[in-house]
């Protein structure tokens, strides 16, 4: 039999949500916000680096070199100077973020399949899109330098002299394009529920107790945990609401896969949103005030963000951290929705996520509901 008391608790949360205009914002904007800021500026991708010239040579050689780095996207060929200290002052001023050095005598030294050797420097105050370059730059140089080899030995009538002696294939799996945004958009969903439900629940309650209408509800014949219920189930579903729209975007605007069953997708997610309302409900019962709750969330949010592999590697982590890692539901959530996203796994692959995940979420929902029910009383 459908309960009337927790349908009216749930319908007025509903008209609440909707005549807060600051609620809205932060349910139905911010989401996509976050998905277009981090889907475009939170990447590694290095693409048209800014690439300053020093051809000293200027010959027929030298232009093919730069024809390699100029067909590759990663740099792009932005200044041609006449001298080395010129080059240092567009990198000193940032304009290049590397330099490419030419010498004298290159053009002569290659045809006459001799070494020869160029000088490529690159900008380091960013160590990630260094590391980036650098490896871009060596492979666009061992690519060239390989078709120069076969050319020349062409020229002396040893076409099928060039065998190098290993040859390492690579295939890339689930992402061949190595695409940051599809590392980047589940995250996002992950982050999103979390804040969608923890903060807004701890302040929903946190704001009927500074109007006094919880006092009202408490003296009706709503029980404790339609109370709980009522208040916690609208943002379980805006949040769900929320996870199919950063799917739905992801999917059509940034060609994110979805591999997994999609049913799977939302039980799990509303598995781990289970967790963030417990966190909010549990939240609520510390504050007394909205800006209080929303700093008692944001003191889990944070570490959450950071010690889950969200943004950084767990493996590049310090022992310490990595074990705390352990301690945040969020860590265990983004393995499973990339899983499910990018390699469309089953749920006997994700076994271990899963229990963690659900001894996460009724451990803290129970803690919260046990404190919210002794706060009540």
């Amino acid at each position: 039999m459908l309960n009337i008391r927790l349908v009216s608790l749930v319908r007025k949360e509903f008209i609440q949500i909707w005549r807060d205009p600051r609620t809205l914002v932060l349910i139905l904007v911010i989401p996509v916000m976050q998905l277009f800021l981090l889907g475009y500026a939170a990447t590694n991708d290095v693409r048209n680096m800014p690439l300053a010239v020093l051809d000293q040579d200027r010959s027929p050689q030298a232009r093919q070199l730069l024809d390699a780095y100029r067909a590759a996207d990663y740099f792009r060929i932005a200044y041609d100077v006449d001298r080395e200290a010129d080059l240092r002052t567009l990198m000193d001023q940032g304009k290049a973020r590397a330099g490419l050095i030419i010498p004298p005598g290159y053009g002569r030294q290659i045809s006459e399949g001799g070494p020869a050797q160029v000088a490529f420097i690159l900008d380091g105050s960013d160590p990630t899109v260094a590391a980036t370059s650098l490896s871009a730059a060596q492979l666009i140089g061992q690519s060239l330098a390989t078709g120069v080899m076969a050319e020349t030995l062409a020229r002396r009538g040893q076409p099928g002299s060039l065998q190098l002696p290993l040859d390492v294939r690579t295939q890339v799996w689930y992402n061949p394009d190595l695409i940051s945004a599809h590392f980047m958009i589940p995250g996002v969903i992950g982050m999103i529920l979390f804040a969608i439900t923890s903060i807004l629940t701890a302040t929903a309650i946190v704001r009927e107790r500074e109007r006094g209408t919880i006092e009202q509800l408490i003296v009706t014949p709503i029980r404790s945990w339609e109370l709980i219920v009522g208040k916690l189930l609208p943002y379980i579903i805006l949040a769900l609401l929320n996870t199919l729209e950063v799917i739905a975007i992801g999917a059509w605007w940034f060609k994110v896969p979805v591999r997994g069953d999609l049913g799977m997708i939302i039980l799990l997610s509303g598995l781990f949103a289970a967790t963030g309302l417990g966190i909010g409900l549990l939240a609520s019962t510390f504050a007394n005030t909205q800006q209080e709750a929303m700093l008692t969330v944001w003191m889990t949010l944070l570490p959450s963000i950071f010690l889950s592999g969200f943004f950084f590697p767990l493996e590049a982590m310090p022992p310490v951290l990595q074990w705390l890692s352990y301690l945040m539901p969020l860590r265990y959530y983004l393995v499973i929705i990339r899983a499910l996203l990018l390699k469309g796994v089953s749920v006997a692959a994700l076994q271990q996520e899963i229990i963690a995940l659900a001894v996460f979420g009724a451990g803290i929902m129970l803690i919260a509901a046990l404190r919210f029910h002794k706060r009540l009383d």
